[in-house]
């Protein structure tokens, strides 16, 4: 294990803090390191595992894929995009899709589309767009430009068109940054790395009315809280309105490195054409096996009802761990995105907690986050609970 690291760190660029631990391989819900250690996953690879590790119907679409063809490029139609295509849309509700390589790409299709629809409208480029502070839509520029941490950005500035950032479940905050340049508003319907928290119902529809109302493009960032981890296929389907595009990664595959932006039909006619976007590697035969076979098990394994069946018993353990240890302020989340406000770091209960076997994350300054596989049990949480209950009554 040491010299895995020790290699790592001598050729990897050094952008990561990374856990001293040289993680091997996945069955179920648990993880091992090299050196044999069982850990129980809570964290999913950043909610990217919804289904687990060493599933059989999934590693064999992909060998079959591999074995057929991997890549063609999006100049040519292949079947298995096609289906993918067809499956992703129909669970989404959205009209049509394009593949990207990872949620950051995503947003950043979003935010050409957002342009070139309100191009489409007035010929002008000086469109600005309204996101949200304590946001994070990724680590591209453009990602960069709607992330609602200044820290993310500085270093980087000037980045892409005006942006003005409000203020999460504060409905005031985005009417005030509207103005008659806004082309778009965008926002994570639960911010994941912000904190966990989720939008409100009448925060999120009045947004949408807003939109409506100026024809502003409502982009929905659901990389992490998408894909059935919050009970619902995508978190919004819970509120009633239909976002103008929506963006989706991490469980879409299930470990291969996909993403997607998706939209309606009226935003598709009206925004970009033939020449305006493009990926060599997005859509490919591999990763689209992926999505199709995600998006088969989700329906054949009932994920969205093991969802919605765990997340009460969830809800009243952390509840419990909240009202019983004097570090724990606050518990919030939805489904299986669930996170726990601390006066003590959350990387300290981090590091203890995998040294005794349970894998966590943070999220903001001061919470400790979890996203498991959508596919755990009470037991499972049994077992969560007891660990990080030792950890917290140490920290207490």
């Amino acid at each position: 294990m040491n010299k895995t690291i020790e290699l790592a760190e001598e050729h990897l660029l050094h952008t990561y803090n990374r856990f001293p631990v040289v993680l091997d391989y996945g069955k179920g819900v648990k993880l091992y390191d090299t050196d044999g250690k069982e850990y129980l996953d809570f964290y999913s690879g950043i909610g990217v595992h919804a289904l687990g590790y060493d599933v059989e119907e999934y590693k064999d679409a992909l060998k079959a894929q591999i074995d057929k063809i991997i890549h063609v490029s999006n100049l040519y139609y292949t079947d298995v995009c096609a289906e993918a295509a067809c499956k992703l849309t129909k669970v989404a509700k959205m009209d049509r899709v394009f593949f990207t390589n990872s949620g950051a790409e995503a947003i950043e299709g979003a935010l050409k589309t957002a342009l070139k629809y309100a191009y489409n409208k007035d010929g002008k480029n000086d469109h600005e767009i309204v996101a949200l502070d304590h946001s994070f839509h990724g680590r591209t520029c453009g990602a960069l430009a709607v992330t609602g941490k200044a820290a993310y950005r500085e270093a980087f500035e000037p980045l892409i068109s005006k942006v003005n950032f409000a203020n999460m479940n504060d409905l005031q905050s985005v009417t005030d940054a509207v103005n008659d340049k806004t082309c778009a508003i965008i926002l994570e319907t639960v911010q994941g790395e912000g904190g966990i928290y989720p939008a409100t119902k009448e925060f999120i529809e009045g947004v949408y009315k807003l939109c409506k109302e100026k024809d502003i493009l409502l982009i929905l960032d659901e990389v992490q809280c998408g894909m059935g981890r919050t009970g619902y296929m995508y978190a919004w389907q819970q509120y009633d309105i239909v976002p103008d595009v929506v963006t989706s990664a991490k469980g879409l595959g299930n470990g291969v490195p996909v993403g997607a932006f998706m939209m309606t039909e009226k935003v598709a006619k009206n925004s970009l054409v033939a020449g305006d976007h493009g990926s060599t590697y997005g859509g490919n035969p591999l990763v689209c096996a992926a999505v199709s076979k995600v998006l088969d098990l989700f329906e054949e394994k009932k994920i969205l009802e093991n969802v919605n069946t765990v997340t009460p018993y969830l809800n009243k353990k952390l509840d419990e761990l909240t009202a019983k240890h004097a570090c724990v302020t606050a518990h919030r989340g939805m489904g299986f995105m669930q996170g726990l406000e601390l006066t003590v770091k959350p990387g300290d209960v981090v590091n203890k907690c995998m040294d005794k076997g349970l894998l966590l994350l943070t999220a903001g300054t001061n919470v400790l986050r979890m996203l498991p596989p959508l596919v755990i049990t009470n037991d499972d949480v049994d077992k969560m609970y007891a660990i990080l209950d030792e950890v917290l009554t140490d920290m207490d």
